[in-house]
């Protein structure tokens, strides 16, 4: 079974209309390339999420040495990335006349999901074979259980 490790920031006080954008940058790709979209990216969401990336990597590593595992950071990958919407606050600015106009602070959650890019590999060539027509679907079932099982 691939081993996944996750990385969260609740409660970020940005829209998660600003951050969606950035994320779906980094959405699938290693972590190094993900790093460099990050460090090119102008928007402020980008600082976030890159803290949130160095912090799903820094928990992989140290999971991996709490139960003996060799991790390498640099194979790791973005497997899944996303962002939900946390509390709306409600404020009220005061105007002219004694009038006062509604705003609202928006904040959201930045999940950020890597994993051993190894076992993506070996599922693209078991897809790559079966189109081949090299084996059937359930040899492909087979093999990928087998490598679960490792």
């Amino acid at each position: 079974m691939e081993q996944e490790f996750k990385a969260v920031w609740r409660f970020a006080k940005m829209s998660p209309s600003k951050v969606r954008p950035v994320i779906d940058a980094i959405r699938g790709q290693n972590v190094n390339d993900a790093r460099a979209i990050l460090e090119s990216t102008p928007r402020r969401a980008a600082s976030l999420i890159k803290k949130v990336l160095e912090s799903a990597v820094a928990n992989a590593v140290y999971e991996s040495q709490r139960k003996s595992q060799n991790i390498v950071p640099d194979r790791l990958s973005v497997v899944r990335a996303f962002v939900d919407r946390g509390p709306l606050i409600k404020r009220w600015r005061a105007t002219a006349r004694g009038r006062a106009h509604p705003y609202r602070k928006y904040h959201c959650h930045i999940t950020v999901v890597v994993a051993q890019k190894e076992t993506e590999e070996k599922v693209k060539r078991v897809a790559k074979k079966m189109k081949e027509g090299a084996i059937k679907e359930e040899e492909a079932k087979k093999e990928e259980s087998k490598e679960r099982g490792k």
